[in-house]
């Protein structure tokens, strides 16, 4: 059985009765890994805030109904202690985060407590719980000092952050970086030994994501109102991938630091091929033909506060060390998306019909 195989196999069968403590599962990505978690037979227990619009994927997929959901700010470092500390996870997942680069700017102070300091009290949590093994706390694509350049980046690229955001995400993966060293290595006989990862994603897409500032959710809003969608930067260039996908490389790597692979401690990009770095224009003009119905975009006069004009990530590390690799090419991962919209529309189950997209996708996994 070739690498690949194992790696799925292995991300099947192993995670009937793991408890897995899930920050940000009110969110769309967290939302989805919530889902794809319980399917797979895990005992989560979701910590969060509210979710953040109005409609969101977290009540849609009625995704509280499959896992466990405690309400709260992960700013809060007592009450998110005792959480974590009352569930016992053996694996910590973090994801809740302030993911917005332009609400960054308007609010820098919340984004970086957020994510700075929120980051700081999930891993001072893990280290006073003696039953976490593992964590991957995921970041950005954004984290890098951006050059504007034709290359991908790899891990081994510098950190930075022209804004509020990038930089507080870059900030996070310092952070983490030095918990690893100081108090996770289990080098000496204080230590609590967690293997820790951290994961830094492209940008995603897929059904039940309705928040600000983000291309499809600003596609959809306005093609399902009949009105032009507004585009700020339609010749940027970004790594669009399906949300299914760097999850399931969260969840090999996950699989790979419960095993105690001291090699996967570390940080790992997981972005789509050369074929996957599309235009924000071509995207808009391929959502638009899907939708039909005189679908539009215009673009928006307004482009606001800066952000990168082009982002591409190499992710040759999780393909070789974790045999990750992407399975839904750009053209179906905009098909899942549309396709998810439509049934919502159509009242549809959007619990079953989630459900029923992982599935479909770890059978391309399996092939």
């Amino acid at each position: 059985m070739g690498r690949r195989e194992g790696a799925l196999e292995s991300m099947v069968t192993n995670w009937n009765g793991r408890r897995v403590f899930l920050t940000g599962h009110t969110g769309f990505k967290g939302g989805w890994l919530a889902l794809w978690l319980s399917r797979l037979g895990a005992k989560v227990q979701g910590y969060a805030l509210d979710p953040s619009t109005e409609p969101n994927l977290f009540t849609l997929a009625s995704v509280g109904d499959f896992v466990g959901d405690v309400r709260g700010d992960i700013r809060d470092l007592a009450k998110l202690e005792a959480s974590i500390a009352d569930f016992a996870p053996e694996l910590v997942f973090h994801m809740a985060a302030q993911p917005i680069v332009r609400r960054s700017y308007s609010d820098p102070v919340g984004t970086y407590s957020t994510n700075v300091m929120g980051t700081v009290h999930v891993l001072e949590a893990v280290r006073k719980t003696p039953s976490v093994r593992a964590l991957v706390c995921i970041t950005t694509d954004k984290v890098y000092h951006n050059q504007e350049w034709v290359w991908p980046y790899r891990e081994t690229d510098p950190l930075g952050g022209h804004d509020p955001y990038a930089s507080s995400k870059a900030c996070a993966e310092i952070v983490s970086a030095a918990y690893r060293s100081s108090f996770f290595s289990g080098e000496q006989s204080h230590q609590h030994p967690v293997a820790l990862a951290t994961a830094r994603a492209g940008n995603v897409i897929g059904g039940g994501d309705w928040s600000e500032d983000r291309l499809v959710p600003d596609l959809v809003r306005g093609f399902c109102s009949g009105r032009a969608a507004l585009i700020r930067r339609p010749n940027a260039i970004r790594p669009w991938q399906h949300v299914l996908d760097p999850l399931h490389g969260y969840l090999i790597l996950a699989q790979r630091l419960l095993a105690q692979d001291k090699c996967s401690a570390s940080a790992y990009n997981f972005g789509p091929s050369n074929e996957g770095n599309w235009s924000v224009e071509r995207v808009a003009n391929r959502l638009a033909e899907m939708l039909g119905n005189n679908a539009s975009w215009t673009r928006d006069g307004d482009l606001g506060a800066h952000e990168a004009h082009i982002l591409r990530l190499d992710a040759t590390k999780a393909r070789s060390e974790l045999g990750w690799e992407q399975k839904l090419k750009i053209e179906t991962a905009l098909e899942w998306t549309i396709e998810w919209y439509r049934r919502w529309q159509a009242g549809k189950n959007m619990a079953e019909f989630s459900i029923g997209q992982i599935s479909e996708y770890q059978k391309l996994c399996a092939t």
